[in-house]
């Protein structure tokens, strides 16, 4: 299988008020989404939820919510299936959350860690037969519950909870986990990540730092930002980016193929020049720290992960 990943994809503020003004088509460059429509399964974080109701939530400094129309984005760009479990599925509340899952499920698009109970959302969707698994380390207040909906949470400072282990069997697993703005994963992300491969997980893709981290064995600790208005570090560089494509089989990847981007405000293209050097090498240190080395395969940043 074919597996591409994309990391935080954020719909709403600014992205949405040029999906106001624009087609949903025009949000990203016609050459990536030509590489993601052209993968076997395409998954992304999606950071923010879908729906014109609810308010923002009390004493949260950042609350994303995308329109309706922000489902089209999705579509063209091939979307199968987006993870939930993050802190911003809930920033306008239960109806929006709701609305969420509605809108992904008449457009054809999967979702994971989230759901109407704990049940839901801890448990995996099985797409083109793999099961992924979606879950967040912060923000408790958005956990679902017996008899509320929200995200699959677990409290990584205990350890991998069970339920986590039980399911992580040729699993994607999608963590949304760790401090934003880290360079490296930190220890107790690490000491997830080697509980998650113990337990059988097929890959582990990370999110939440807004900035890609490096590549352990079948370890993607963060993808980064995909899609957003954000502010950006002069010195992280969270307006560089990545696109991974995996080469997945059942024990786990074959081959990991990192496509670097440019984030623009609201728009994504293809990175050019500097910022493609400054990507190549920020990849090559970041998977060295980890014991990993980048290959560069007729211009292709290539992981060969056996």
């Amino acid at each position: 299988m074919r597996l591409a990943l994309a990391g935080d994809t954020m719909l709403g503020r600014g992205v949405a008020e040029q999906l106001g003004r624009r087609p949903p088509d025009s949000l990203v460059d016609g050459e990536i989404v030509e590489i993601t429509r052209a993968a076997d399964l395409f998954v992304l974080n999606l950071e923010c939820c879908i729906s014109d109701r609810g308010e923002p939530v009390r004493g949260k400094v950042f609350t994303f919510r995308a329109p309706p129309a922000a489902v089209e984005t999705l579509r063209h760009l091939g979307v199968d299936c987006v993870t939930l479990a993050n802190n911003h599925a809930l920033d306008y509340g239960l109806d929006a959350l709701r609305d969420t899952c509605t809108h992904l499920r008449e457009a054809g698009i999967a979702y994971a860690g989230a759901g109407e109970d704990v049940e839901e959302a801890r448990s995996p969707v099985v797409v083109r037969d793999l099961p992924i698994v979606a879950f967040a380390d912060h923000e408790p207040r958005s956990a679902a519950s017996l008899d509320r909906p929200g995200i699959a949470f677990a409290d990584l400072a205990e350890g991998v909870p069970a339920w986590l282990r039980k399911a992580a069997p040729s699993a994607l697993i999608c963590p949304h986990w760790g401090p934003n703005m880290a360079q490296s994963p930190v220890p107790h992300v690490r000491k997830a990540a080697r509980e998650l491969r113990e337990a059988g997980a097929a890959l582990v893709a990370g999110t939440s730092a807004h900035v890609f981290q490096g590549i352990e064995a079948n370890v993607l600790y963060d993808l980064g930002d995909f899609l957003d208005d954000y502010a950006t570090d002069r010195l992280l560089r969270n307006d560089l980016g990545l696109l991974f494509l995996v080469e997945l089989e059942p024990d786990g990847p074959r081959r990991i193929e990192a496509v670097p981007l440019k984030l623009e405000y609201a728009f994504t293209r293809p990175a050019r020049g500097d910022e493609l050097d400054w990507i190549r090498q920020r990849l090559r240190e970041a998977c060295a720290q980890l014991g990993s080395e980048v290959h560069n395969e007729d211009g292709r940043l290539v992981l060969a992960a056996r």
